[in-house]
């Protein structure tokens, strides 16, 4: 059992088809702005300012308003007026769907019941997949972390899809980057993916059209993301005393590989409107 996000459920069910998904999605996406966006179109940021408090947002488990109050670029009264206008116009992906004309209330209240049980089988079966295992603690991090950080950084939301057999055979995994800690508790932390996600998650790390990205520039920004994830996950996973030394994003290691090493590693599959990936943890 796998969970999804709702309108990957619908499609797959047949309840809507891929157009519906996708006009649902353009208004979704239209009616919750970015803080920064919105700061934008009221004078109150320029696109430049944005950009410094994303930049920051990669390195600061913080929230855009209180990064950019630290920076003075804006007040407590705006961010309450920022945060107050994205509440009343954001809408959630079903009630785009009745709107729109797609479901009616009554099956929309039926998908969604059938949806929050798939999900809850899923989440049982993580629990019960990763419970007592040494690496528990740090795969839940990651999965996390993922979660919290790829709407802020990437645009994007993401959740966690299905755990993934140890050993079992790696689809569609044609690239993948992690990044190792050397510590009395080793641990490396990797994302394995397709070239067309990677290159997805890399325009939408550097903020770039995909015109713009090469693979090698796709690459180098698909590690850097792992990089980022990994110092989350560190202060999370291992004591506040730890020493421990980072080595570089390294390609070099296939998720078939990680996967061959049984106990030594846990790995998810993991949703996004970028793609799916593979969310690997070795120690």
């Amino acid at each position: 059992m796998a969970a999804k996000f709702l309108g990957q459920f619908l499609l797959e069910k047949g309840s809507i088809n891929k157009q519906q998904l996708l006009a649902a999605l353009e208004a979704q996406h239209a009616s919750n702005p970015l803080l920064g966006e919105l700061a934008e179109h009221r004078g109150w940021m320029t696109a430049a300012q944005a950009r410094r408090v994303n930049e920051r947002q990669r390195a600061e488990d913080r929230r855009f308003g209180d990064i950019a109050q630290d920076m003075g670029l804006l007040g407590a009264a705006q961010v309450a007026e920022l945060l107050g206008e994205q509440k009343a116009r954001r809408k959630r992906f079903g009630e785009i769907l009745v709107e729109q004309g797609t479901l009616t209330g009554e099956q929309l209240d039926a998908e969604l019941a059938a949806h929050q049980r798939d999900r809850q089988q899923a989440v049982e079966a993580l629990a019960l997949g990763i419970a007592e295992h040494p690496l528990g603690d740090a795969v839940t991090s990651a999965i996390n972390t993922c979660t919290r950080l790829f709407p802020r950084i990437l645009g994007s939301q993401c959740q966690f899809s299905s755990l993934v057999d140890a050993g079992a055979p790696v689809r569609s995994c044609e690239v993948t980057a992690h990044v190792r800690i050397s510590s009395e508790r080793p641990l490396a932390i990797g994302i394995g993916c397709d070239r067309e996600v990677m290159t997805g998650i890399a325009c939408a790390f550097l903020s770039i059209t995909p015109d713009q990205c090469d693979p090698e520039l796709a690459v180098d920004a698909l590690g850097e993301l792992v990089n980022v994830l990994m110092g989350y996950v560190v202060k999370d996973a291992l004591p506040d005393d730890a020493g421990y030394r980072a080595s570089p994003p390294n390609t070099g290691v296939p998720a078939a590989q990680f996967l061959a090493q049984g106990e030594r590693t846990l790995a998810v599959t993991m949703t996004s409107p970028l793609g799916p990936f593979l969310l690997i943890v070795n120690s």
